[in-house]
């Protein structure tokens, strides 16, 4: 098994594909798809890409660490009792454990995700 990892931004295998749970749906109809790519230290770390259409949802990280970089499209998370903060193509952001807020996709959006449970 290697330790060196590439993450391919544009798979070409079949994404997962599921939309929000209807608790955390705010508006429209967003779609997301997921090319999960790595798991490491059993289970703790994935890696992948994620893609979402236009829409808004509540983000929950719970004791999820998040690394987000953005490969394409425009996002606004405005965390709860904060200002709204603006991601494009090429930014790179972190949501840490106890993150709460509003995921609002403005340009549909392709990322690449580690999470640390």
């Amino acid at each position: 098994m290697s330790l060196l990892k590439t993450i391919e931004t544009n798979p070409s295998f079949a994404p997962r594909e599921s939309s929000p749970l209807p608790d955390r749906l705010i508006s429209g109809n967003p779609t997301f798809k997921t090319w999960a790519q790595d798991v490491a230290r059993g289970e703790i770390v994935h890696t992948g890409v994620w893609e979402a259409t236009p829409g808004e949802t509540r983000s929950i990280k719970g004791e999820t660490f998040e690394f987000c970089h953005i490969l394409s499209g425009v996002v606004e998370l405005t965390p709860e009792n904060g200002e709204p903060v603006v991601y494009k193509s090429g930014d790179s952001f972190v949501m840490k454990p106890g993150f709460v807020g509003i995921w609002k996709t403005i340009e549909t959006v392709r990322k690449i995700y580690v999470t640390v449970m």
